[in-house]
């Protein structure tokens, strides 16, 4: 029953910073760490894994410094984002030159097992080049496995799996979770995470956004003011109507279209069309425009 905690901890490099001031804890069960692209979330990923130093802060694991400490690299597994993987060994040898790295006695069996684990028996005997990314992400799955970790870290684990591999990945990080590993995954989609795991940390732009479970974080998001983009017939009379309802905090004209900032969107959905048919107004748009995942997670940073 591992816990990683990160106190206090940034990163940076030269003038740029990757991590600001995140503090968090993640214990036993299935953590996703959720974030858009370039948030931070492989440097964190890293330096949990104990293979790069915080500039300042700390990054323990039970405790115990992770930096500069070979024990705790053999309760840590590590899957990269990064193919991190030789071409021109075979599955079975990749996997258990890893586990020769870690002093298992029966290095051969050791291998064996983590590779039956990801379902990769059939292909265990290829060279690594003639795996397709899936297989190439199960395959450095299995090397992470193969010491038994109390402790696993996976950098978007899903990129270039197939559903049926998706599944079966998904699967296998909640047996793992069930059975009191630390299992920590990062990914851009909260749909992905909500499917695996049962605590979500949330990063952008390096710091720190929310914590919680999936009905939390996803409140967080459903719940923060949303800017639409509605063409009408007439926008001034659709404007005065619709700011004068509570469930907006504001409209701009910009001489093309109108802007409205939303604070309730269930009532805003009804709100339109009803406002359409009574004040004789006809619609050519309604669409939102800030939904992309970057404009939702600024948002939960902005509010803090």
């Amino acid at each position: 029953m591992s816990v990683i905690r990160i106190e206090k901890v940034s990163r940076w490099y030269g003038n740029v910073v990757a991590v600001n001031d995140v503090t968090m804890t993640i214990g036993p069960g299935v953590t996703g760490l959720l974030g858009p692209n370039g948030a931070g979330k492989s440097t964190l990923i890293t330096m949990m894994a104990g293979f790069l130093p915080p500039s300042v802060g700390s990054v323990t694991l039970d405790a115990v410094a992770v930096w500069r400490n070979v024990s705790a690299y053999s309760e840590i597994g590590l899957v990269p984002e990064t193919e991190a993987v030789y071409d021109t060994l075979s599955g079975t040898d990749f996997v258990r030159a890893n586990a020769e790295l870690q002093g298992l006695t029966d290095a051969g069996a050791a291998a064996a097992a983590a590779i039956s684990v990801v379902a990769m028996e059939d292909a265990a005997g290829r060279r690594i080049s003639t795996y397709s990314k899936g297989m190439k992400q199960r395959i450095k799955m299995a090397a992470a496995l193969v010491h038994e970790p109390s402790v696993l870290l996976l950098d978007e684990p899903f990129n270039g799996m197939d559903p049926r591999q998706r599944l079966h990945l998904m699967e296998l990080l909640r047996k793992m979770g069930t059975e009191g590993r630390t299992v920590l995954f990062s990914s851009h989609i909260l749909e992905e995470v909500q499917q695996v795991a049962t605590h979500i940390e949330v990063v952008v732009s390096g710091r720190h956004a929310a914590s919680g479970d999936y009905r939390a974080i996803r409140t967080l998001m459903t719940d923060r003011p949303m800017l639409y983009r509605l063409r009408s017939s007439d926008d001034r009379r659709l404007a005065a109507a619709l700011i004068a309802d509570p469930c907006t905090a504001g409209a701009d004209l910009d001489g093309t279209a109108l802007q409205v900032r939303v604070i309730d969107f269930e009532r805003f959905s009804r709100l339109v069309p009803q406002l359409s048919r009574e004040l004789g107004i006809r619609l050519f748009e309604v669409s939102p425009t800030d939904e992309s995942l970057e404009s939702v997670f600024s948002y939960l940073v902005g509010s803090r």
